[in-house]
């Protein structure tokens, strides 16, 4: 049984359950003994998708939209496969640790990859932009499986490699419906959802719990947490905080993110100021040319991330459209830029916001890391 709870206990709720009441955190000792760590157990300190509640042999995950308490949300009770009790209403039953799984986003894959467990993902979809060479080893030995894309999943694959779990974006348009039938767990994933660099690193924590690696998932984020922190307080006393806007036109919109975003979040922990930082939005918005130029013309930097063959440039920036040159962050080559198509950015970008943090003070501030080599984003050239 102790070998079991020290599986289980990932993440501490000030509520507790135990046979199906409820225990205050005086009962942690007694109900765990001396024989667990503080390794075995993780709080979740940023992310605010996900809790779970615990007692001797069942661990109840309860995940929810961070930015929608209102939306559907998702139960699970975590047991050995051994286990005969009773399964709460409302849960579904699932057997840890899960040995193998399908990712739907390279954003859980970040999570198998930081922990070392790529061998347990057995199936994704898109491999476009894929850097990873024991994954693209993995494809080409057979080991792993492409499904599908989203909208269009092959169900005769995912039923035939049959994993324990598959990792969702429920929020997302994935087409999800048409996967159901073939019966098998569908863990929503919603690091993509939360607010904050940290609260989305922060979901390691459930894919370490879930596959038995609680403690190689609790140290590695104290470590992302203890530089990023770090770094952040470096900053903090800055005087002059630079003005960053993001995203580029496309059909004629433009596409950025809203003021409340990880990634308005990132740059003000960089020590700068996001063009929207007054939108109340979270998630992606839609704008005209005149609204980005009426709050952007004089910004300092400009953030672009694409995927582009050849050498990308101001001059490419000017050919794709003529109105990027009176932005003075284009006059002053003030892009920072991350190419897709040679940076390994969405499958290790998740769970390395430190480094991501690094690069964007380097940029904004450079006399505070004046050493630092860029691994994501630099100035365009």
């Amino acid at each position: 049984m102790r070998k079991l709870i020290h599986l289980l206990l990932s993440v501490l709720l000030p509520l507790m359950y135990s046979c199906g009441s409820r225990r205050n955190n005086t009962d942690l000792n007694s109900m765990i003994g001396n024989e667990t760590d503080s390794t075995s157990i993780v709080v979740p300190h940023y992310a605010k998708g996900f809790n779970v509640s615990y007692g001797d042999d069942i661990a109840l995950l309860d995940i929810n939209d961070p930015e929608n308490k209102e939306a559907e949300q998702f139960h699970f009770a975590l047991v050995d496969k051994e286990y005969n009790g009773d399964i709460p209403s409302g849960y579904t039953r699932l057997n840890i640790p899960v040995e193998t799984a399908i990712c739907m986003t390279s954003l859980q894959l970040s999570n198998f990859l930081k922990l070392g467990i790529p061998e347990k993902v057995v199936g994704i979809t898109s491999t476009r932009h894929l850097h990873n060479e024991i994954m693209n080893r993995q494809l080409k030995d057979g080991k792993t499986h492409k499904i599908g894309i989203e909208g269009n999943f092959d169900n005769e694959v995912i039923m035939a490699i049959n994993p324990d779990v598959i990792f969702i974006s429920p929020f997302k348009r994935g087409g999800y419906d048409a996967i159901r039938n073939v019966d098998i767990p569908m863990i929503p994933h919603l690091g993509y959802k939360e607010l904050t660099p940290l609260g989305q690193a922060e979901w390691i924590k459930v894919v370490g719990l879930l596959t038995g690696n609680t403690a190689l998932a609790n140290s590695t984020f104290e470590g992302i947490e203890r530089r990023y922190n770090r770094l952040k307080a470096m900053v903090d006393t800055v005087r002059r905080r630079p003005t960053v806007f993001s995203g580029e036109m496309r059909g004629g919109n433009w596409y950025a993110v809203g003021g409340q975003s990880f990634l308005a979040q990132l740059f003000r922990d960089a020590g700068g100021d996001y063009f929207l930082k007054d939108n109340e939005e979270s998630g992606g918005v839609t704008l005209d040319y005149e609204t980005v130029y009426t709050n952007a013309a004089h910004a300092d930097y400009w953030r672009i991330v694409n995927s582009f063959d050849g050498d990308y440039g101001y001059n490419v920036l000017k050919e794709q459209d003529n109105r990027y040159t009176d932005f003075d962050a284009w006059k002053n080559h003030g892009v920072i830029y991350c190419n897709i198509k040679d940076v390994p950015f969405y499958e290790r970008m998740p769970v390395e916001p430190e480094v991501v943090l690094s690069d964007f003070i380097h940029v904004f501030h450079p006399e505070i890391l004046p050493e630092h080599k860029p691994e994501y984003y630099h100035i365009l050239k």
